[in-house]
C-alpha cells in the first residue's frame, strides 16, 4: 500500500468487510481514518461503525497521522506494529534457541507481561509459544530422521534436550515412533473405505489415532502410493463409525468439529490448518488472514499451499478460505465442490 488514502469501494471492499466484522486478523495490514472525528483506528476497534462515505483507509498509522489524524484512545492502533514485531522477534528467539525458552524468559526478551504476550502471540500465530516449539522441534526430528543414520542423533539433532523429551511427544506430534518413522511408516495399519456422498465418491482414511486422509476421487491405490510402507487394511467397525461422522460433515458441514486427525506438515501449515478448523460454520477467513493467524502475515501464497496441503479435506475446511477480494479461489476437488460446501454452510458469494 502507498500512503494515499484507500476510497475505492471496489478495490477496497475487503478492507471496508474486514473493518466492518471487527476483524482482529486484519490488524497491522492498514489503518482505518474517520472524517468525522479525525481519529485513526484498527480495523478490529470495538467502537462504533460510521458511515462508508467518512472512511479512508491508509497503509499504516504514520500515514494516517500525516493526513492529520490522531490514534484512537480506545483501540490504540499505534501498538499494533510493536506487537507484529514482538511476535516477529519471538519467534526468531524459539528458532534459534538450542533448548525450550520458558514463556516468563521470552516475553521478558520482547518486553511484555508473560500472561499479556501469550495471548498476543497465540492470536499471531494461532498456537502458544511452547506449541509452536514443539511443532518447529517436531519438524527438525521429521527431516533429521530421514538423513541421520542414528535416531538418538537425529533427535539431539532436532534440538531436545535428551531423547526421552522427544518420545514424550513424538506420538502426538508424528503418528508414529521414530524408529517407525525412520523406515518410512512401517508396521503402521491404514484403515480405509470409500463412502458415497452427494458430492461424489470420498475416500476416507484412518491410523488408530485418527484421520490420515479424506479426499474425493481418489483410491485405496493412491493411498497407499502416499503411505508406501504402511500396512493398508479395507474397512473395519472403528471406521465405519468413523466414515459414518465424515460423510455427516459433507452433507451438513460444520456439526462434528471433534473428529480426530492424524496428520503432519510444517510449523507453518499446521498453525494454517489450525486457524481453518477455528473458523466457524459459515464464515470465511482470506488466505492474507490465514498468513496472518499463522504466524506471517507476508506468506500470504504460502497459507494457500498450505490449504492444497490439506490431508483431510471437509475435516480441515479449506473450503472456508477464499481471496482477499471476496472470490472464492482454488480448491483441490473443483471449484463447485467448494461452492455446495459454502452454500450448505451458508456463506454468501459475491454477487449474492
Amino acid at each position: 500500500m502507498s500512503n494515499a488514502p484507500r476510497t475505492d469501494d471496489d478495490e477496497w471492499a475487503w478492507a471496508w468487510a474486514s473493518f466492518m466484522a471487527h476483524d482482529r486478523h486484519s490488524d497491522g495490514r492498514f489503518i482505518v481514518a474517520v472524517t468525522t472525528t479525525g481519529i485513526y483506528c484498527k480495523p478490529s476497534c470495538p467502537a462504533r461503525r460510521p458511515k462508508r462515505e467518512h472512511v479512508r483507509f491508509y497503509a499504516d498509522a504514520d500515514a494516517a497521522r500525516g493526513a492529520g489524524f490522531r490514534a484512537c484512545l480506545r483501540c490504540k492502533p499505534d501498538e499494533v506494529g510493536r506487537d507484529r514485531i514482538a511476535v516477529a522477534r519471538a519467534v526468531e528467539l524459539i528458532e534459534a534457541a538450542e533448548e525450550g525458552i520458558a514463556l516468563e524468559e521470552l516475553a521478558e526478551r520482547v518486553g511484555y507481561a508473560p500472561h499479556h504476550f501469550h495471548r498476543l502471540f497465540k492470536r499471531a500465530t494461532g498456537v502458544t509459544p511452547a506449541a509452536y516449539a514443539r511443532g518447529l522441534r517436531a519438524r527438525r526430528a521429521a527431516e533429521a530422521l530421514h538423513q541421520e543414520d542414528s535416531v538418538t542423533e537425529a533427535i539431539y539433532e532436532a534440538g531436545y534436550s535428551a531423547p526421552s523429551r522427544f518420545y514424550e511427544t513424538a506420538n502426538a506430534r508424528l503418528g508414529m515412533t521414530p524408529s517407525v518413522w525412520k523406515r518410512g511408516g512401517a508396521g503402521v495399519t491404514i484403515r480405509w473405505t470409500i463412502a458415497d456422498t452427494t458430492l461424489g465418491p470420498l475416500l476416507i482414511a484412518a491410523t488408530d489415532k485418527g484421520l490420515c486422509r479424506v479426499a474425493f476421487d481418489e483410491d485405496a491405490i493412491q493411498l497407499a502410493r502416499r503411505f508406501p510402507a504402511a500396512e493398508i487394511v479395507q474397512g473395519g467397525a472403528a471406521l465405519a463409525a468413523l466414515a459414518a461422522r465424515v460423510v455427516a460433515e459433507v452433507e451438513t458441514p460444520g456439526r462434528d468439529a471433534d473428529l480426530p486427525v492424524d496428520v503432519q506438515g510444517t510449523a507453518f501449515q499446521e498453525a494454517v490448518w489450525q486457524a481453518l478448523r477455528a473458523i466457524p460454520p459459515g464464515e470465511t477467513l482470506s488466505y492474507a488472514q490465514l498468513a496472518a493467524a499463522a504466524g506471517n502475515p507476508n506468506a500470504v501464497r504460502a497459507a494457500g499451499t498450505a490449504c492444497g496441503a490439506n490431508h483431510v479435506s471437509i475435516i480441515i475446511p479449506c473450503h472456508r478460505a477464499q481471496r482477499s477480494d471476496g472470490s472464492m479461489g482454488g480448491y483441490a476437488y473443483g471449484i463447485d465442490r467448494k461452492l455446495v460446501l459454502r452454500k450448505r454452510e451458508g456463506v454468501k458469494e459475491q454477487g449474492e
